[in-house]
Parts: structure tokens; C-alpha cells; sequence
């Protein structure tokens, strides 16, 4: 299968290796550490296009999870921004993994987040042009 998602396009955010401490019953790593992952690698891009450097996530649009996590593996993050507003932008998230044992490569997972850029005292303010 020809996997649709491509990263060419897609900054590289954030890197970090999974840990034991973040696994499932199944020995997998916890996908509410997966999607606390995607949030902060989207939040990087968010707070760079927001005008005062701040952002938070409204709403998580769309979300799946393909492949699983392994301990060890190396968790990178891309993001991609799909649609801006005035204030707002929704930020395509990629994780990918590589696992050193294997030499291998996977898409994990994918979702669209929707960010709003803040000013200091927590009201929308706009992106840079």
C-alpha cells in the first residue's frame, strides 16, 4: 500500500524518543501521549504565524491512528499549514517513526488542529501576514 501522506512538504517540529513510562497495557505507547505529542509539535508552527508568538488549540478536527508505537523508537512530528484565517489556522500534524533495531520508517499517525493566535491577555489577535 502506497502511503497517501508524504512529509516533503512538512516542517520537521519536534523529535523524542518513546519511553517505557508512556506505554499501554499492550506495551504499545499510549495514544493520549501520541495526540499530547501532535498538540505541542503543532503548537511549535501555531506560535511561529501567530503576531505574539502565542497560540492555543481549539479543536482537534480529525485524527487516526495507523501504526503503533514502540519503546525506543524515534517520535518525529511534522506539521503543515493547510488554512489560515485572520486569527485562526488549522495545522495538518504528521508523527513518524524509526525504529534503530529495524532501520525502518512508519507513519503513525495524522490529524488537522485548529490553533488561535492570543495576544497577553488571551484574546485572538492576528497571524503575520
Amino acid at each position: 500500500m502506497v502511503d497517501e501522506y508524504k512529509i516533503e512538504d512538512h516542517d520537521l517540529v519536534s523529535r523524542t524518543i518513546a519511553m517505557p513510562a508512556d506505554t499501554n497495557a499492550n506495551g504499545d505507547i499510549f495514544g493520549g501521549w501520541v495526540l499530547s505529542q501532535m498538540d505541542l509539535g503543532g503548537a511549535v508552527l501555531a506560535n511561529k504565524l501567530s503576531s505574539t508568538g502565542r497560540s492555543v488549540t481549539v479543536s482537534v478536527d480529525s485524527m487516526s491512528f495507523i501504526n503503533p508505537i514502540h519503546v525506543g523508537d524515534l517520535v518525529s512530528c511534522y506539521a503543515k499549514l493547510i488554512k489560515r484565517g485572520n486569527t485562526s489556522m488549522k495545522i495538518q500534524i504528521q508523527i513518524w517513526t524509526y525504529n534503530y533495531i529495524s532501520k525502518t520508517t512508519t507513519h503513525v499517525t495524522h490529524g488537522v488542529f485548529t490553533y488561535v493566535a492570543i495576544n497577553d491577555e488571551g484574546k485572538s489577535a492576528p497571524l503575520i501576514p
